[in-house]
């Protein structure tokens, strides 16, 4: 994504300080947009990738400004929308009711036999592997020193501003791996090779900013890279 939804490298937002201790949830309705997620990826409306294309749908300033499962909220009914399981008018009317009803009984349960509760506890703790393995043979190998291509993709990408552009070297290789910027974009799934690639803190941020001898390492998609200028 290229807009403030990638914030990687960027200046003038302060220090990222996590509280040493917080609450799993900071507020009861985060544990309900906790569990859209799993209902809405059983279900067929997004993958992980799709899913966090939606939270870049949101306005920069609400997502700049509002609470992480908001986000959430904002991309359950983005591909809800998308794939017609409901209409924003639906929604609409559904909170009026119960903003001005806080005490009317929910819907009735839609999973009687715990079938939904059973998938959450098998997946959450698991995750969904995105690893594949289709026999792609890969272009690049550890050591190989390579150079992230310079553009601006449109849609959903992994492809950070920041790397765009730098050169490092490939210190792992991970094999395939569902590719973003297909699945992301509700494209038919493909996979590509994933390497982790070294780049120097002054190939990143310049001479005068750069830490004395610092690194970071990104993980790039094949298409990412093009072998470095020799």
């Amino acid at each position: 994504m290229n807009g403030i939804h990638d914030l990687g490298g960027r200046d003038g937002l302060g220090a990222v300080a996590p509280p040493p201790e917080e609450p799993v949830w900071k507020a009861e309705w985060e544990k309900h947009a906790h569990t859209l997620f799993p209902m809405a990826f059983r279900a067929g409306m997004f993958g992980v990738d799709a899913f966090r294309y939606g939270m870049e749908q949101m306005d920069p300033v609400e997502y700049l400004t509002s609470p992480y499962y908001e986000h959430w909220l904002h991309s359950v009914q983005h591909h809800g929308i998308r794939t017609g399981h409901w209409d924003l008018a639906e929604v609409d009317e559904r909170t009026r009711y119960y903003l001005e009803n806080p005490d009317a009984p929910l819907p009735e349960d839609k999973d009687p036999d715990g079938e939904l509760v059973a998938f959450i506890e098998a997946v959450v703790p698991a995750g969904a592997p995105a690893s594949r393995d289709t026999g792609k043979a890969a272009t690049f190998s550890v050591g190989d020193r390579v150079t992230v291509v310079s553009d601006a993709p449109r849609g959903h990408t992994r492809k950070a501003g920041y790397v765009r552009g730098k050169t490092g070297v490939i210190v792992m290789a991970h094999g395939e791996m569902v590719y973003p910027d297909t699945a992301g974009n509700s494209l038919d799934e493909t996979s590509e090779h994933v390497y982790t690639v070294q780049f120097t803190a002054e190939d990143l941020w310049g001479a005068e900013a750069a830490e004395p001898n610092g690194t970071s390492t990104f993980d790039v998609w094949e298409p990412y890279i093009v072998p470095a200028a020799s």
